[in-house]
């Protein structure tokens, strides 16, 4: 069963049912420059995911990786005493 992926507004984070997803909690997910974060299930879109009014098209794990790879995603590491973190 392959993993699928949707992209959401942060601003739902309470609606999602952690018990349905590929995630532990909102403080697992990545996060874009812009509010948004995605999550991961198998399968059919879980309840909780259906619910949320500003869920993306169902992506696959390329497709994610793809997206990931934009600006809208970058992370900047930052450099403290000589240690990247």
């Amino acid at each position: 069963m392959d993993i699928k992926y949707i992209i959401f507004d942060l601003s739902e984070l309470d609606k999602i049912n952690f018990d349905e997803v590929l995630e532990n909690s909102g403080y697992t997910l990545r996060l874009s420059n812009n509010g948004k974060s995605f999550i991961k299930y198998k399968g059919e879109m879980p309840p909780s995911i259906q619910s949320l009014t500003t869920k993306s098209n169902e992506y696959t794990n390329s497709e994610i990786l793809d997206i990931l790879n934009t600006s809208e995603w970058y992370i900047e590491t930052i450099t403290f005493s000589g240690d990247t973190i």
